[in-house]
């Protein structure tokens, strides 16, 4: 009769919490952005459910005005799905990026000057 004998190396599981691969995309996000996270802006903030391996991801961010929202959201989107598939072995279907707040240069030029 042979024994069947299993290395630990095979032995077990491994389970990846959602904050965990939620902290992996919002870094992924904050590196995808080419000019980083805006002056009194906000570093992009990431929410996921995983399923079976699957990992589905939010990200909410925002960005410097004037700045090509669509290319930098696909940006965004590749990053987030290539570093939560290399760092946490999990396929990503789906990415959806929220931009929830533009920052001016202009603008935050203009609040220095004004007197409350």
């Amino acid at each position: 009769m042979t024994s069947l004998t299993v290395e630990p190396a095979e032995r077990g599981s491994t389970r990846i919490a959602d904050r965990v691969v939620a902290k992996i995309a919002a870094r992924a996000a904050r590196e995808a952005l080419p000019s980083g996270v805006p002056e009194d802006g906000q570093a992009p903030l990431a929410t996921v459910s995983v399923q079976h391996g699957t990992a589905r991801v939010r990200v909410s961010l925002e960005l410097e005005y004037p700045a090509d929202i669509g290319r930098q959201c696909g940006a965004v989107r590749r990053q987030v799905a290539q570093r939560v598939k290399a760092l946490a072995g999990m396929e990503v279907p789906e990415v959806t990026v929220s931009v929830e707040r533009l920052h001016s240069a202009h603008s935050r030029g203009a609040d220095r000057g004004r007197t409350r």
